[in-house]
């Protein structure tokens, strides 16, 4: 169970090893109230995910065998950073669309590479079989609990920079991020994931009633693309998520354009997705509700960028 006090230690725990990121209030057309960007894009290695990542490690014996851990990218540079800053070695199992920019970015932290499988469940199967055989120490991206009580810190933070928010816009992969946040705030904001539709994990879960899998594609598969949420994120979600917004491809780059050009913040397709809702009417807040969104990463190459706007 990830609890408020589960979260309180983590964040405590952590405190020395990541950045507390800034808010920023904006106005967005069409609102009258101001929305509060959480930047969690300026985050070490880039993206929320140092937060599980260090609060995983600085509690676990690391042995010979060093890290392992499988990823979409994100969460495979997370690891590298935190074992770096350690002083462990790491391998990080990427699946073969994980993107250039990410992989250089594990490369960069001085982590061992293994790019193979389609998606990131072949790429998970094959960190097992390695953590198996090796004795490695795995750090898994969003299915377990030191994993969610280290996301939960950013909506601790948040709640003290931010007390007068409503409602709270996550993107969501495998939920590990909206996980750690619904489990912090139990329902005293409203919480809504926000998916693409080739990536609708979450959305599917909740219609159903149960974890399904899904073929996921498109623009923001990278870090969006796991094929189920992970069982520790359904639990939370079954009481605490209010809904899932379901957005486009074109939706997410309209708002990587917007928050470049309004902002100057370049975020990856993912770290965009959850604003896109906002900007896209996908989620459309009731007159003087207070919003907030996680401008989770920004772990894109300037060339792939720089492509938006051509």
């Amino acid at each position: 169970m990830i609890t408020r006090k589960a979260i309180t230690h983590a964040a405590r725990r952590i405190a020395p090893h990541v950045r507390r990121t800034p808010v920023l209030d904006v106005m967005v057309e069409g609102m009258d109230l101001p929305v509060t960007l959480k930047l969690e894009l300026l985050q070490h290695a880039g993206s929320f995910k140092s937060r599980g990542a260090f609060n995983t490690l600085l509690q676990a014996h690391v042995g010979a065998g060093g890290v392992a851990t499988a990823s979409g990218g994100n969460h495979g540079a997370a690891v590298a950073y935190a074992s770096r800053q350690l002083g462990h070695h790491a391998r990080i199992f990427v699946p073969e669309i994980s993107s250039p920019a990410k992989v250089a970015r594990i490369r960069s932290y001085g982590a061992e590479v293994v790019q193979k499988g389609a998606n990131y469940s072949e790429a998970l199967a094959l960190c097992e079989a390695w953590i198996a055989e090796s004795g490695a120490t795995g750090v898994h991206a969003y299915d377990a609990e030191p994993t969610l009580e280290g996301q939960g810190t950013l909506a601790r933070e948040l709640e003290a920079q931010a007390p007068g928010i409503d409602t709270l816009l996550v993107a969501v992969g495998g939920g590990g991020l909206i996980g750690g946040i619904a489990a912090w705030y139990q329902s005293s904001i409203k919480v809504v994931g926000v998916e693409p539709f080739t990536c609708n994990t979450l959305h599917a879960t909740l219609a159903a009633g149960e974890r399904v899998p899904v073929q996921t594609s498109g623009l923001a598969a990278d870090s969006l693309g796991a094929t189920t949420v992970g069982k520790l994120m359904f639990e939370i979600a079954r009481d605490h998520i209010e809904e899932v917004a379901l957005v486009s491809d074109d939706h997410i780059r309209d708002a990587q354009r917007h928050l470049w050009r309004e902002m100057q913040l370049v975020t990856e397709p993912g770290g965009a997705a959850a604003f896109a809702a906002l900007l896209s009417g996908a989620y459309k807040p009731a007159k003087d509700e207070r919003i907030g969104v996680v401008v989770c990463g920004a772990n894109t190459s300037v060339d792939v960028f720089g492509q938006l706007f051509i």
